[in-house]
């Protein structure tokens, strides 16, 4: 579950980065069907890195993310194992914008830590083309890291439905999950790629294959000097012409 962290990466900028190849942001917003966009690319063997996983992982027991938000929000918040129950944070921070924003900025650090390296993990392996899986891309301003932006689309009224029946919750809920982002029809006036999911599964895997075309495209010399294959191209190149120049003096 997105608890509707927020990275503030302000003063970041897309070549900040540093080991980046292609890195495709993928978002959309709660209940649009983002997450079946994710695992078709994980199916065409694109990986992927997932903010959510990422914000859960620094939310487990014991770890310093833990240690703040219980510091924070008391242990009621606490299942009797120990583990944060995660729908009544869920619940707390969507229906109040300052506790939303204490998550977030207790969150944050650890969240953008985890994705940068697991970004670099995959440059060290040789990937060419990563896909950034974030719900607030834009929010979090990591929309600079990105290119091309991926935006899963759907209208108000089929994202309201598909949010009630997914997560069992009232219409009065689901509104205030949904408008605690910002809004779809926003996100897709900034998106390169429009993904659009109101139709059936079906229709998705369809759309999705001229998505996949545009992803996978040859990467330009840009994205090519700065993947792994690249750093070792010029690496083996500057070795080369400082043996030639040995040579000629």
């Amino acid at each position: 579950m997105n608890l509707g962290w927020y990275w503030d990466s302000t003063h970041s900028n897309k070549k900040s980065i540093g080991p980046r190849m292609r890195i495709v942001g993928l978002t959309g917003g709660i209940g649009s069907g983002k997450s079946s966009v994710s695992n078709l690319f994980k199916a065409h063997g694109i990986p992927v890195v997932d903010a959510d996983v990422i914000a859960h992982d620094v939310l487990k027991k014991g770890t310093a993310g833990w240690k703040k938000v219980v510091a924070a929000f008391g242990e009621d918040i606490l299942l009797p194992d120990g583990e944060v129950d995660r729908p009544k944070l869920g619940r707390i921070v969507f229906s109040d914008p300052q506790k939303r924003q204490i998550l977030n900025r207790f969150l944050a650090p650890y969240i953008s830590s985890g994705i940068l390296l697991e970004v670099l993990k995959l440059w060290m392996k040789g990937c060419k083309i990563i896909v950034l899986d974030v719900p607030l891309l834009f929010e979090a301003k990591m929309d600079r890291w990105t290119n091309p932006i991926a935006v899963v689309w759907v209208d108000p009224e089929t994202q309201l439905h598909r949010l009630m029946a997914r997560d069992g919750t009232t219409e009065e809920d689901a509104k205030s999950r949904i408008n605690s982002q910002m809004s779809l029809d926003l996100k897709r006036t900034k998106a390169d790629i429009l993904i659009d999911n109101t139709g059936s599964l079906a229709d998705l895997n369809e759309n999705f294959q001229k998505v996949l075309v545009q992803v996978t495209r040859p990467l330009t010399w840009t994205e090519f000097a700065l993947s792994r294959q690249g750093a070792i191209v010029a690496s083996i190149s500057i070795f080369l012409g400082i043996i030639i120049c040995r040579k000629c003096l």
